[in-house]
């Protein structure tokens, strides 16, 4: 299976022979290029062209992440599974309204489910979230009723309103009080958590649409406009509650990180490189756990659901195939 590696270390990557060399104060490392999916920078790393062309024909994907843990950009290969018939289908879908929004409130519905069943594991642990658990049932059953996306998504925010006031029931923890979303800079470290979380979510959907037919600039939910991709924000949305939240809370709850784990840098909250790494290690673990699939024989990765999703979403689009959002059962 391929893997994901991770540089926070400044240096330069670059060909070696027919394989990847990294450079930096602690020596070479060569990284086998046949064994990688993704590369993820976070330090100052220098690339050239000879490279870049080597990892295009490999089809790997480099995403880079700045000082403050945003999001820069992505270095996306030419694609190689591309269908100007799945593309034609997905811009139908999009333009078709209605065909749009039922695709976005099911996105929505299987966000707001994967809430559920992360809340009835903490209550059946002695953490009584029992009425926001009720709560948030209402408000999954109005979304049948929402016929266009500005309510959709106003209904999606009021459940993770009340999802949020969960938060500091679930990890009891005065270093990690959460108060409410925020964002660029985040505010404390729950906020930090959040958004290095969600932003490793975003980049690692968005590796495995590459992988699938779908173009992943256009997306349903995350209107499909000037920003570069919108398809993975959507998809993500599934995924955020049992992948991104549960590793924070282990996290926490085990004493992994702490607060001695960010810093406080114009006027927010970062995490530190060794806090990074925690994270992410957790996050790739949480990523490899496999499952028993319904549907299948064998065990699948947390990493294959997520490209199974957007199987699932093409089938729909291309075929018309009832199309079910993963829900997570445990």
């Amino acid at each position: 299976m391929k893997k994901d590696i991770f540089i926070f270390n400044n240096g330069k990557l670059y060909r070696k022979d027919n394989t990847l060399m990294f450079e930096g104060e602690e020596g070479k490392k060569y990284i086998p290029v046949n064994d990688v999916e993704s590369i993820y920078v976070f330090g100052e790393v220098d690339i050239n062209k000879r490279f870049l062309e080597f990892i295009c024909s490999s089809k790997i994907m480099i995403h880079f992440y700045n000082y403050y843990d945003y999001y820069v950009g992505t270095f996306y290969p030419r694609e190689f599974l591309n269908s100007g018939y799945v593309i034609l289908k997905q811009s139908e879908a999009y333009l078709d309204y209605s065909k749009r929004v039922n695709i976005a409130r099911k996105f929505i519905v299987g966000a707001t489910n994967n809430i559920l069943q992360v809340l009835k594991y903490y209550n059946r642990r002695n953490c009584d979230v029992s009425s926001e658990i009720e709560e948030i049932t209402v408000l999954l059953a109005s979304l049948q009723f929402q016929e266009t996306i500005e309510t959709i998504m106003a209904v999606e925010g009021n459940v993770r309103q009340i999802y949020y006031k969960c938060f500091n029931k679930i990890l009891n923890d005065e270093d990690f009080e959460f108060e409410s979303r925020s964002r660029r800079p985040p505010k404390d470290r729950i906020n930090s958590l959040i958004s290095f979380g969600n932003s490793m979510l975003y980049t690692l959907t968005l590796s495995q649409i590459y992988q699938t037919q779908l173009d992943p600039r256009i997306g349903y939910l995350h209107t499909t406009n000037d920003r570069r991709f919108s398809l993975n924000l959507d998809i993500s949305e599934i995924f955020k509650p049992i992948i991104v939240d549960r590793t924070i809370f282990l996290l926490i709850n085990k004493k992994i990180i702490t607060k001695k784990d960010f810093n406080k840098d114009l006027g927010g909250i970062i995490l530190k490189d060794e806090g990074r790494m925690k994270f992410i290690k957790e996050f790739n673990d949480k990523l490899e756990t496999t499952i028993k699939h319904p549907q299948l024989s064998n065990r699948v990765s947390y990493k294959r659901l997520i490209r199974m999703e957007a199987y699932k979403l093409q089938k729909l689009i291309t075929e018309g195939e009832q199309y079910v959002p993963f829900l997570a059962k445990w």
